[in-house]
């Protein structure tokens, strides 16, 4: 499945997705505990900091299905479509 086409000059740019359901669940439910531990204040000072950043990125990537560091180093947990 495409996820998104984006033009760069004559070279076209597909991103597929790259992630399995299992791998998109884990990763959502890691980024919304990372969210909740920074932004309630579990876990406060640098770390706390660092969790509320941190956070979004297995959350967006859950969400979108397609992981750049997949892409660069050609890693699919997606199943082949038959």
């Amino acid at each position: 499945m495409k996820m998104a086409i984006m033009y760069s000059g004559e070279k076209e740019i597909v991103m597929k997705a790259n992630e399995s359901l299992a791998d998109r669940v884990i990763r959502i439910i890691v980024g919304l505990v990372l969210l909740y531990l920074g932004w309630a204040g579990v876990v406060t000072g640098g770390w706390g900091v660092f969790f509320k950043i941190i956070g979004f990125l297995p959350l967006l990537t859950g969400i979108v299905g397609w992981c750049p560091l997949y892409a660069l180093l050609h890693v699919s947990t997606k199943p082949k479509s038959a």
